[in-house]
Order: structure tokens, then sequence, then C-alpha cells
């Protein structure tokens, strides 16, 4: 017998705005529990609409699925999180955001520039990285992750 307070896949999926594949993912990488109906069709009680909007968050923070399972697991009885769970981590988040901000920044502000990859390819790589002092600082694009 259904009850008011479940939720079918679709109606999540319509709630969440979240597709229903990505939604069987999540339940599949243990980050989402659904109940089963006597037909076998899943069943979501109404806190999944928060617990998967905090999942969509994390991972527009850029929160790996592992990152975001321990997060969910720090949780007592493994429950979605309520506003005190949320504060503590969302404020664990914080550094990792800044850090994205500044990265962003600095790509804006030089994105038509030279990146320091070591490529030495463009002209101005000469004129931005000369003997290609970037490389010598390791792999990937030194100045865009705060390389002087």
């Amino acid at each position: 017998m259904e009850h008011e307070h479940e939720l079918t896949i679709g109606a999540l999926s319509e709630r969440t705005g979240v597709a229903t594949s990505a939604l069987r993912f999540y339940e599949a990488e243990g980050l989402l529990h659904a109940e089963r109906s006597d037909g076998g069709q899943r069943r979501y009680t109404r806190d999944a609409i928060r617990r998967v909007s905090f999942i969509r968050v994390a991972q527009q923070v850029g929160l790996s699925l592992e990152e975001i399972r321990a997060a969910l697991s720090s949780l007592p009885d493994s429950r979605t999180p309520n506003q005190r769970d949320w504060e503590r981590l969302s404020n664990s988040w914080r550094p990792r955001l800044d850090a994205q901000i500044v990265m962003l920044e600095r790509l804006r502000d030089r994105l038509d520039g030279c990146i320091g990859c070591g490529c030495l390819t463009l002209k101005v790589c000469a004129l931005y990285n000369p003997d290609d002092l970037a490389g010598e600082r390791g792999a990937g694009p030194r100045y865009l992750l705060g390389d002087p």
C-alpha cells in the first residue's frame, strides 16, 4: 500500500530535477536508499528530496562521489543532513570553494595569455615563460595553479 510520504522514482526526479538514471546510480553507489513496493518499484521517503539536493550541491562544489559518501556516512544512522549537519559540512567545503574562486579569477584574468604549461609552442611563450622556467616547477598550467 502506497503512503502519502512515499515518492516514486519519477516523482523524486521531477522534484529534484535529477534524471531517474542518476537516481538509480546514486542508489547503486550507496548514496540514496529506496524501499521496494510489493510490485518491486522504488519508493523514496520525502527526505530523499533533501538528500538528492545535498548530493547535487556537493557535486557542484567539486566533491567526488567518494567524498560525498564519506560526508553522508559521517551522519548518525546515515540520516539526511539536518540544519546543523549542513552547516558543519558546508563550512568544511569553504576552503575548497575559496580556492576554486581564486583559480577561476586567475583563469579569467589570464585567459588570453600564457598559462605556464611549458609547451613553448606559442611565439609569446618565450616572453611569458622564457627557457621554460614554468616547466621546472612541475607539470600542468603552473601560472594558473598559482605559481608566480
